[in-house]
């Protein structure tokens, strides 16, 4: 079968990420075990920026999106690759911070920003805040006034595409909690005040209609709407858009059949349209910015268990349970999200093992506890190692403390070496923040009401 996110096969048959052994990283750094291909993420950045570059399109940045996994020492990588970082709470803030990553080169979004992170942000001199609803635009407003001069902001806009994904990843449909609503006429009275306060500096619109697309049709939709609340904000308020900022959301490869578009297709798509509608709407080409996470990290990322029980029912495929599951990756619990999986045995020296019909389980208290429901697999068995492809987005992000399960370590390699750029939590790790009854600890005495 195809291979891909830098993942190979030696000349003996071995399975190896950026030329290191799957089974030797497993022994080294233990399962489960989230790697990273350093040499997929730079190429990807790199990929970005050569097919902006090539359009000749004047102005344009490339942010990723740090919700799709985020550390310290990605934070390290992407500067030195001139990506910028979207963030999306005061919590992705302050490590970009910890990490030197720089401000201006920071977009804040969120539906629900707390005046705490906005203040953060302020403070912190970020290169744009997204405002995503009136209630927001009033808050900025008022903290505005502790900045040293305007604040950049652009308005998050609803442009009613419904993209063909999961609906729990449709972001850009009329019914969204995420947004200024185009048809209702929101985006355009939220571009009026904007405009209009002397805090702020209005520089455009953003918007985001999902995630795992296939198709670049509704980015182009998108494009075109926005282009045309472009030309009505600038005949109102006498303000042009300089920043167009159009997310992200490009699908990436789960399973052996996905065809995703090139990024050089959509890209070039994108900046056509943009082209033609600002020519069509006599209007300035506004500075450019695309938001790529999971396309940019998704298949760089590689997740290799240790196989433990395994539970072999006549006509049934095996339950093939794992030493991690729904914690580390929530997503096939959430979405039905597919995977491929390949098995690595551990023998050595064995012969050929029949194929037998398997189900990917975790070892979490659940029965949905699932992270491949079918696929055919060299007849496992206890301490073989399972590996799932294109884990890099959305997995450890996303990990909880379920059943007190720690979360895994994360390692980046590439051909010279592997290093952990997330420590494996421990137990110890599990009991920070705990109080027990016999600690002085903060209390609430209850009182009389009044």
């Amino acid at each position: 079968m195809a291979l891909w996110g830098g993942l190979d096969l030696d000349a003996a048959g071995n399975l190896t990420i950026a030329g290191h052994h799957v089974a030797t990283l497993a022994r080294s750094f233990g399962t489960p075990l989230l790697v990273l291909n350093e040499e997929e993420i730079r190429g990807q950045a790199r990929r970005y920026r050569a097919a902006l570059a090539a359009t000749g399109y004047p102005s344009w940045q490339v942010v990723y999106a740090a919700k799709a996994f985020l550390a310290m020492a990605l934070c390290e990588l992407l500067a030195e690759e001139d990506i910028g970082l979207d963030v999306v709470s005061g919590g992705e803030l302050y490590m970009a911070q910890a990490a030197g990553f720089p401000a201006a080169h920071i977009i804040f979004h969120g539906n629900n920003k707390s005046r705490a992170e906005l203040e953060q942000a302020v403070l912190a001199q970020v290169g744009r805040i997204v405002v995503d609803n009136f209630h927001e635009l009033e808050l900025l407003r008022e903290v505005a006034g502790r900045a040293q001069g305007p604040v950049p902001v652009l308005l998050r806009v609803a442009p009613g595409v419904e993209a063909e994904t999961h609906s729990y990843i449709q972001t850009g449909t009329q019914d969204t909690k995420f947004g200024f609503d185009l048809a209702s006429g929101q985006a355009l009275e939220a571009a009026r005040q904007a405009a209009a306060s002397p805090g702020l500096d209005f520089r455009g619109f953003h918007a985001h209609i999902g995630s795992q697309l296939f198709s670049v049709d509704p980015f182009l939709e998108t494009v075109s709407r926005l282009m045309a609340l472009a030309g009505e904000t600038t005949r109102t308020t006498g303000r042009p858009m300089t920043e167009l900022d159009l997310g992200g959301g490009l699908g990436i490869r789960y399973l052996e059949g996905d065809e995703p578009p090139a990024v050089e297709e959509m890209v070039a798509a994108l900046v056509e349209r943009v082209r033609r509608e600002a020519e069509a709407r006599n209007l300035p080409l506004p500075h450019l910015i695309l938001e790529p996470g999971r396309s940019l990290i998704g298949e760089a990322g590689t997740t290799v268990y240790t196989v433990g029980s395994i539970k072999r029912v006549p006509g049934l495929p095996a339950f093939v349970a794992v030493d991690g599951g729904m914690s580390d990756n929530p997503r096939p619990a959430l979405y039905d999200a597919q995977y491929t999986a390949l098995l690595v045995p551990t023998g050595g020296g064995e012969a050929p093992r029949p194929l037998e019909d398997c189900r990917i389980v975790g070892k979490l208290c659940e029965s949905g506890d699932v992270l491949v429901k079918h696929c055919r697999l060299p007849s496992p068995q206890p301490g073989d190692l399972v590996v799932l492809l294109s884990t890099g987005a959305y997995t450890y992000s996303m990990a909880s403390h379920y059943n007190l399960l720690p979360r895994p370590a994360v390692v980046l390699v590439n051909k010279e070496r592997a290093r952990v750029i997330i420590r494996r939590e421990e137990y110890r790790d599990l009991l920070r923040g705990h109080q027990p009854l016999t600690a002085e600890a903060a209390v609430l005495q209850r009182r009389p009401a009044p």
